[in-house]
């Protein structure tokens, strides 16, 4: 299961687009104690699979799912708070709602409404959090050290030196280069600022070009250097006007979002920049059972994504039977696919492709 936490400073709307992303999916569990989240299920909107439904009318129609973490904003030091929230620390990336809209009804927990500010500030916080957690283990390391020499200790000191020069000098341990070695040595810490993290600017009514074009809404809030980091990317939405679109009827609401010159919800956008941020693709089953979307991490072999549906399947692993989703509906049917010779027979070393519709032929 993909996992992620939204994160953000008071009255940035972070809660809003929570509710509005998970209201579809799997009702949010809400968090009763003062530092506890709630857990939504937001789906991943996927036309091919929409396509795939119309063509078998299958019983079921399951799309790929990711998992969002909310927590009420605990001011400045919310990083600090974050680390003793399993969901937020167990997340396998940080969604961070910036607040770019201007009202003054609505308190800005600073004197001036500045989004490049609010994203460092926050970075600063995920970068000092981890930074607390790396000094603590040194310091257990080197007393641990001091009773006898061992190898492994050494590595990981050495490890965690870097981590802490990397962020002394304020840089988030997401860019820092690692081997999978080193990367699977840190995968235990958790740290926040190692996690990819996805921006979502919540912008004026009046800014719905700078929806239209990211790189406008980043041009203007002076976020490029920001962004220029690794693993960050951003989305630009309105909050408002995403609050409007929830409440039309499917006609009224493309009716709508064409008069913005949108070509789907902004919390759409966000779901799918969080899946394809986390380095996920979808491959499908179809039939009149069930169509689904399953999701893997890009580069995943045959074999592997096979256990996602069974581990059975991948146990008795024989051939992949794969075929393009572009050519499955443009024939409409596997069988006009097989006498085209566009159905392909793979192994277990096959890698998964974005977009491929594959059944398993497998022994149990």
């Amino acid at each position: 299961m993909l996992r992620t936490a939204l994160i953000g400073f008071p009255s940035a709307g972070k809660s809003t687009l929570f509710q509005l992303m998970t209201s579809h999916g799997e009702a949010a569990r809400p968090g009763h104690a003062k530092l506890e989240a709630a857990i939504g299920m937001a789906k991943v909107p996927d036309e091919r699979l929409d396509r795939l439904a119309e063509l078998y009318k299958p019983r079921k129609h399951t799309p790929a799912t990711v998992e969002f973490a909310d927590l009420a904003a605990a001011g400045r030091t919310a990083a600090q708070a974050l680390l003793d929230v399993a969901p937020f620390r167990n997340a396998d990336a940080l969604v961070h709602v910036v607040r770019a809209f201007r009202d003054p009804t609505v308190a800005h927990h600073s004197d001036t409404l500045r989004p490049d500010a609010d994203a460092q500030a926050m970075e600063d916080e995920l970068i000092l959090a981890d930074l607390g957690v790396v000094e603590r283990r040194l310091e257990r390391i080197q007393r641990d050290l001091k009773k006898g020499r061992s190898a492994d200790l050494e590595r990981e000191r050495d490890l965690l030196q870097r981590c802490r020069q990397a962020l002394e000098d304020g840089a988030p341990l997401r860019g820092l280069d690692l081997s999978a070695d080193e990367r699977k040595l840190l995968r235990g810490f958790q740290f926040l600022s190692a996690k990819p993290l996805l921006v979502v600017l919540n912008l004026d009514e009046s800014d719905v070009p700078a929806l239209v074009d990211p790189a406008a809404a980043s041009s203007r809030y002076n976020l490029g250097p920001f962004l220029a980091r690794a693993a960050t990317r951003l989305v630009a939405v309105c909050g408002r006007i995403e609050l409007e679109i929830a409440q039309l009827d499917e006609a009224d609401r493309e009716a709508f979002l064409r008069d913005l010159g949108l070509a789907e919800p902004g919390v759409q956008r966000v779901i799918r920049a969080t899946y394809d941020l986390l380095g996920y693709i979808s491959f499908l089953t179809a039939g009149e059972d069930e169509c689904r979307a399953w999701s893997i991490p890009r580069g995943t072999t045959a074999q592997v994504a096979a256990g996602e549906i069974h581990t059975d399947i991948a146990r008795g692993f024989i051939r992949a039977e794969v075929v393009r989703y572009e050519h499955l509906v443009a024939r409409g049917s596997l069988a006009a696919c097989r006498e085209h010779g566009e159905v392909r027979l793979e192994g277990k070393d096959y890698v998964v492709a974005d977009g491929d519709v594959i059944n398993f032929r497998f022994a149990t």
